[in-house]
């Protein structure tokens, strides 16, 4: 099989995996935030800001210095997974023991057994990360999806089951826990690889020399995600904090959903295209177009049909949210076409170049809420996607260096699908309107949104042919991968 196909079934299984789960996520989400309250997300999302951090010293890179090595031998694997074990199992015995410390550094003492909880999770992790790394590194998606379709369901039936017995913040620490449970069971279930004892140094420093930077930038990705949250909470009310948690969660499912499906698959084929420049640039300029394509539309329409999204889908009492949402839109829109650059730094070699940039964006991120946080949550909002569109031209002239591509000709592959977005937004606004006198927001809802799909199609038709014919050709092909393997 090519690595095109290998590629595209990838996409495929990815998709399945993403969408399936992400779908099942943001509908047990929904039905929880009907039945619990903004606390109640706000405590579980400062516990997360925690259990967060605590990860950042169990992630060591070697995942994905596993998928990017050419010559991987098993005492690769085996160094991998016993010191990723240890040190899971030291982060345990540390966030139980801190438990107490933390809660009363925010004032909250219901955050102690929550905390504790939660300190399972690491062991739990480390369990599963070479297997999901290899099952990455050989493209078998299914297994993958398996898992998560498996582990969201599970996970979300304890949680609503115990949210209707009135267990409230339990419901949401429980569905948590299930579902690492069950992920990291079904992983090794899927997977016929099983540590030996055989370890050595010399492996270790071959997977330490890539994943050290990895390591580096995920520290600063979490100074980029979750210090807001961090500071949200200890600046703010817990309320505060679970609206912005919500509107959070929904940019980074959506972001799953439309990015992650092709991110996932880029790793392994942009690293096995590292020596042929121009089919990499090609690779990489469809993923991100046909992204591009997908997300555009998908978040400016959701910041236009915002107010009629949270009361349909969370209640009236998550309408604070909506400001947030709608402006959190602008970075998804960002996120789509700057998603795959990590993929590329680590594919062609430079993992650094990843790390000191996201050590700007980590720098910038806490100067953005320093200066916001004093006129509320919705500047603070704001200062972060004001950060991301600072941050983005120096990454893409990186990226633009290693593909050996001029930025400019980079660019403008997005022109027609953002063109296109925009008239689409434009509409349904126009007509959102007068329609708002006669129907109710579930109504508003479907016929905007059908509406706006149409002038959506109908744009790129006009204006982007070519890509238009080429979103078509890749949806047979994945249609017919069922039978060509028949």
């Amino acid at each position: 099989m090519s690595i095109k196909q290998k590629a595209i079934q990838g996409v495929v299984w990815s998709a399945v995996q993403n969408w399936g789960s992400q779908a099942g996520t943001l509908i047990i989400f929904f039905i929880l935030a009907r039945l619990l309250t903004p606390e109640a997300f706000g405590l579980v999302a400062l516990a997360n800001v925690f259990l967060a951090f605590m990860q950042l010293f169990l992630e060591q890179g070697f995942g994905q210095a596993i998928i990017q090595r050419k010559d991987l031998e098993p005492e690769h694997l085996n160094t991998a997974f016993w010191i990723n074990l240890s040190i899971g199992c030291g982060l345990s015995l540390i966030g139980m023991g801190v438990a107490g410390t933390v809660a009363r550094s925010f004032d909250q003492p219901e955050l102690v057994p929550i905390l504790r909880c939660f300190s399972v999770l690491f062991v739990i992790t480390a369990l599963g990360q070479v297997q999901q790394s290899l099952l990455e590194r050989k493209f078998e998606y299914k297994a993958i999806a398996a898992r998560w379709l498996v582990a969201t369901f599970a996970g979300g039936v304890v949680g609503i089951g115990m949210a209707l017995l009135g267990f409230g913040v339990w419901s949401l620490v429980a569905q948590q826990i299930v579902y690492a449970a069950l992920g990291t069971l079904t992983l090794w279930l899927c997977s016929e690889w099983r540590p030996g004892l055989k370890i050595s140094v010399r492996h270790f420093r071959d997977l330490f020399g890539v994943g050290m930077h990895i390591m580096g930038f995920n520290y600063l990705s979490f100074l980029n995600t979750k210090a807001n949250d961090f500071l949200v909470g200890y600046f703010f009310t817990p309320a505060v904090l679970g609206y912005y948690s919500v509107a959070y969660r929904v940019l980074n499912v959506m972001t799953q959903m439309l990015v992650r499906t092709s991110r996932d698959v880029a790793l392994p084929t942009f690293s096995r295209l590292q020596e042929d420049p121009e089919r990499f640039r090609r690779a990489f300029y469809t993923a991100t177009q046909l992204t591009s394509a997908i997300a555009f539309p998908t978040f400016l329409g959701m910041a236009v049909l915002a107010p009629e999204l949270v009361v349909v889908l969370f209640g009236e009492q998550w309408l604070p949210a909506v400001p947030l949402m709608q402006v959190l839109a602008l970075m998804g829109m960002l996120r789509s076409i700057t998603f795959f650059k990590g993929s590329v730094f680590i594919a062609m070699g430079k993992p650094s170049w990843w790390f000191w940039l996201s050590a700007l964006n980590a720098t910038l991120n806490l100067l953005g809420f320093a200066i916001a946080f004093r006129w509320g949550i919705f500047a603070v909002t704001l200062a972060s996607v004001i950060r991301a569109y600072v941050v983005f031209p120096i990454g893409q002239l990186a990226v633009s260096k290693l593909i050996q591509e001029g930025l400019g000709k980079y660019l403008r592959v997005f022109i027609a699908p953002l063109g296109s977005a925009i008239a689409m937004a434009t509409a349904i606004y126009a007509v959102k309107q007068p329609l708002s006198q006669y129907l109710n927001p579930l109504g508003l809802l479907v016929v905007c949104t059908l509406f706006g799909a149409a002038v959506y199609l109908i744009m790129i038709w006009l204006w982007a042919p070519k890509l238009f014919q080429q979103a078509i050709g890749i949806a047979r092909l994945v249609v017919s991968r069922p039978k060509a393997q028949g």
